[in-house]
């Protein structure tokens, strides 16, 4: 046991679990009882009694940004405009980095600190200490936490709890007593209670009751009546096992391994129970025929055991479009798999996905192989998936679900389709998928992770809600900083990113793009924004005046972009506005977020900056046709025999979009020609490669992550890591499996209740868990709105139906129609952005489009043909006196 880390139990008796729980305990040995019956769960988990979290919680130390130091008892430190103060907290433990002038701050050991009103922080005595200069970042000490538990034969009488409310633990320690007594029937009679049998569910009842009381924290005895109703349920269903079950508990199951292992977040504190009884219908016979749960010796007996035979095959007979194969698509479609969606009959799955199976998926996306690396991820977990169940029938698409390809996902697409399931991972897509589910009425289950937080949600016709993306994140996937601050005026760690990640894109793609084009050099340039022109003006007019042709030009290259962007860009924009510099109202102009930049000296000995070189000069190499090299060592030796490059060949620094906008002005016919015969030259040969920043490139990475990182260096701000950079500048939702399996088990849940008899809002739930915090929640989505307008009313889901007819109805008769069904007249009439009618216009044009037939006046207004499979042109309609916040349901005009 001195060698074991952690020891888990599935499926395990109970005299199992105390005899090797009391040993675990004994040994300092983490100890977890995991196990499912039927919808309800249980884990336990024993980390001993003196178990220490390096890492308590998921968030990343806090870093911000020094603005000043003073010298005093107790020192006050001051943080840049754009750092949070109030993310601090009083007592909070710190230490400090980068910092000139005072640098016995510089690695210290953790100080506590105290926040003042006014956001500034005393961090103690910092009178002996040297004058504080510039630059430097505070960051946060976590707290290691020591955690005690008791014993499996303790925690068992003496139960504590993980749960959210007081209703929710009493409902915990009913579901404690009826695991006991499914435990005692085992024993008694040496199998589990039959599914759906009332004689052996009321045999479970009754030892429960005769079970010990249970006692609180405390000790004290628990005056809590027992649930009977809720234990006969349990144990009814208790002798099946559902796959989406085992997701749920398996998931948390794990982040219990990981936390034991790592020491990093707060273990469970010591009994979760999860429960899904809901998903039971509501209307059934509290005692329906044990035969139609009567195992089938089949691959689906666990499930039957729950739902019955009849559920089984409707649920094969399910299509389903599956839109995502990443990590939590793949997790949905494994689930697919083994609950036998689709698998029978006209069933099916469509998988839509148009990415290709990337290295960095292989850790988090486990349908994926090495060898599928390049492949379309689409097609790759379609197979998968039918290795996995070979009557699954899964179509793949590599299509993506926008506007473009809506003549495949179109009107007879989706009328085959019984509902949709989204694993996207924007909420721009989200958005436009959850959009067709309304206008087509289809169910749609969603799921989102990051890092350890999940949510899982369902969104049902007329039953509940529509999906509605959270603002705050809607809008920070379309957050852009301004072009000025990212050039010259820094004051964050995501400017420097940007700022990297933009020179990666001028410099590698765009410059080769326009050296492929000479031959229509003035109309590409045309194209081209100021910034962009002279970027390409500075790869084909700089150190370099013509291709070049070994791995050493390349590297020369590389050393001038570094004095370039590191150098002697700072020393000019310093040149025009110097540190001293005031403004007309007095205040210095290198100040607040504008913080004074310094050049640093190019030193070979430095990892930051041979990392650059390295991959700058290797890009450039590859761009080039260039045979390219990783030897660090040689890489020192020839930049130590290099000349620093002259500046004059080094491009001007433009300090504001007025310079910018001047010096492009300044770009006349003259200079356009000059480009042009340099771009000749560049064009003897093959075509330059333009490359695409790829996160899992390593030179990609290294060069983004190295230029940010001595940009942060020019301007004092804390850099990022190679891990936040690749996360951050590639884009990357941090994914873990566990957290992926958990959300996929709880949208397979919801799909028990889609599928099944129609069910009421209050059977459905969303779901939110934190797997690093051990918060899980779910809720009952809220109901659609109800709109109104006079007499009328609607919610999102509804629509005006109105046949076009044979012969076609005209725009007259449309109007009229729509007015008998609402008794509203119409004021505007609208396909798109198309105006089809306004009661606005003059009579005579009134009457030149009332008397048309509908489809040939929006041929006419549109000049757009409809495809031959739609089925519905959908139009927007507007009513006298109607308010301006009102929006009225769509007209569907079938076709």
């Amino acid at each position: 046991m001195r060698s074991t880390q952690v020891v888990v139990l599935t499926a395990s008796e109970l005299q199992e679990q105390l005899k090797v729980g009391t040993i675990c305990h004994k040994h300092g040995v983490c100890f977890l009882v995991a196990d499912t019956r039927g919808l309800v769960g249980q884990l336990f988990c024993d980390f001993g009694e003196d178990f220490t979290v390096q890492d308590p919680t998921e968030a990343e130390p806090l870093v911000a940004a020094i603005q000043h130091i003073s010298q005093g008892s107790p020192g006050i430190l001051t943080l840049r405009e754009e750092a949070d103060a109030h993310r601090f907290n009083n007592g909070d433990l710190v230490t400090f980095s980068g910092i000139e002038g005072m640098v016995e701050l510089n690695g210290c050991a953790p100080r506590p600190l105290h926040v003042q009103r006014d956001g500034t922080l005393e961090i103690g005595d910092t009178t002996t200490f040297s004058h504080y200069l510039r630059g430097g970042a505070v960051t946060e000490v976590k707290r290691p936490k020591t955690v005690s538990h008791e014993p499996l034969d303790t925690a068992l009488f003496q139960p504590c709890i993980v749960a959210q409310s007081p209703q929710e633990v009493h409902r915990a320690h009913c579901l404690h007593q009826a695991f006991h007594a499914l435990h005692k029937f085992q024993q008694l009679h040496g199998r589990p209670p039959k599914p759906w049998d009332p004689v052996d569910a009321e045999m479970v009842v009754d030892l429960a009751q005769a079970l010990e009381s249970l006692k609180g924290t405390e000790g004290e005895p628990l005056e809590e009546q027992l649930d009977k109703a809720l234990v006969r349920t349990v144990a009814l269903s208790s002798a099946g096992g559902l796959s989406p079950m085992a997701a749920v508990l398996g998931a948390v199951a794990a982040q219990e391994v990981l936390k034991a292992v790592s020491k990093k977040f707060m273990p469970l504190d010591q009994w979760l129970y999860f429960d899904a009884l809901d998903c039971l219908p509501e209307d059934e016979e509290p005692f329906p025929n044990p035969e139609d749960y009567a195992p089938r010796d089949c691959r689906y007996d666990g499930q039957i055991a729950v739902f019955g035979a009849g559920f089984q095959e409707k649920l094969s007979h399910q299509h389903y479009l599956l839109v995502g194969a990443g990590a939590i698509g793949c997790e949905l479609l494994k689930g697919f798999a083994l609950v036998g969606l689709g698998a029978g009959g006209s069933g099916g799955v469509t998988v839509a996905d148009m990415d290709h199976v990337e290295r960095s998926n292989l850790s988090r996306q486990f349908l994926f192989r090495p060898q599928d690396v390049g492949r379309p991820k689409a097609e790759v977990a379609a197979e998968a998936a039918h290795r996995l169940n070979s009557d699954l029938k899964v179509t793949p698409l590599t299509y993506q679900l926008d506007l473009t390809t809506e003549h495949i996902y179109g009107d007879n697409f989706f009328s085959s389709v019984d509902g949709v399931a989204a694993a996207l991972d924007s909420f721009q897509a989200r958005r436009y998928v959850a959009a067709r589910c309304t206008h087509y009425l289809k169910p749609l289950l969603e799921a989102g992770t990051k890092g350890t937080l999940g949510s899982a949600c369902v969104f049902i016709p007329h039953v509940t809600e529509d999906y509605r993306a959270p603002a705050s994140a809607a809008a920070s996937e379309d957050a852009s900083y301004p072009v000025c601050t990212v050039r010259h005026f820094p004051s964050t760690t995501e400017h420097t990113l940007q700022w990297a990640r933009d020179e990666f894109e001028g410099l590698f793609h765009l410059s080769a793009e326009t050296v492929n084009c000479h031959q229509q050099a003035l109309t590409s340039l045309a194209h081209l924004d100021e910034s962009q022109v002279l970027t390409v003006q500075q790869v084909v007019l700089g150190v370099l005046r013509e291709r070049p042709q070994t791995w050493q030009d390349c590297v020369l290259w590389a050393l001038g972009q570094w004095q370039l962007c590191f150098h002697y860009g700072i020393t000019q924009l310093l040149s025009r506005f110097p540190p001293d510099k005031v403004l007309e109202n007095g205040t210095l102009f290198w100040s607040g977020p504008k913080q004074c930049p310094r050049p640093l000296e190019f030193d070979a000995s430095q990892d930051t900056h041979l990392l650059y070189v390295l991959a700058a000069a290797n890009l450039y190499a590859q761009m080039h046709g260039l045979p390219g090299s990783r030897d660090q060592t040689a890489l020192r030796q020839l930049l130590k025999l290099l000349p620093l490059p002259d500046p004059q060949d080094l491009a001007p620094i433009f300090a504001s979009d007025l310079e910018l906008a001047s010096a492009y002005a300044e770009f006349g016919p003259e200079q356009s020609k000059q480009l042009h015969e340099a771009l000749e030259i560049w064009t003897v040969g093959p075509p330059l490669e333009p490359l695409t920043f790829e996160k899992d490139n390593d030179f990609h990475v290294d060069f983004v992550a190295a230029a940010a990182s001595l940009r942060a260096q020019n301007y004092g701000i804390p850099p990022a890591d190679r891990s936040k950079t690749k996360r951050i500048v590639g884009r990357i939702t941090p994914a873990i499996a566990t957290t992926t399996a958990a959300v996929a088990g709880l949208v397979g849940l919801e799909l028990y209740k889609v599928v099944g008899s129609p069910r009421p809002r209050s059977a459905f739930r969303h779901s939110y868990l934190n797997l690093a915090e051990n918060y899980f929640s779910r809720w009952v989505p809220h109901a659609p709105a109800i709109q109104k307008f006079h007499h009328w009313k609607w919610t999102c889901w509804d629509r005006l139906e109105v046949p076009a007819g044979q012969p076609e109805r005209t725009l007259e008769s449309l109007l009229a129609h729509v007015q008998k069904l609402n008794g509203l007249r119409v004021r505007m009439l609208l396909h798109g952005k198309a105006l089809l009618y306004s009661a606005g216009w003059s009579p005579e044009k009134q009457d030149q489009h009332l008397s048309r037939r509908v489809m040939d006046l929006v041929l006419e207004v549109t000049r757009q043909v409809p495809k031959p499979e739609q089925r519905v042109l959908v139009l927007e309609l507007s009513y006298e006196g109607e308010k301006e916040d009102v929006t009225f349901p769509p007209l569907h005009y079938k076709l």
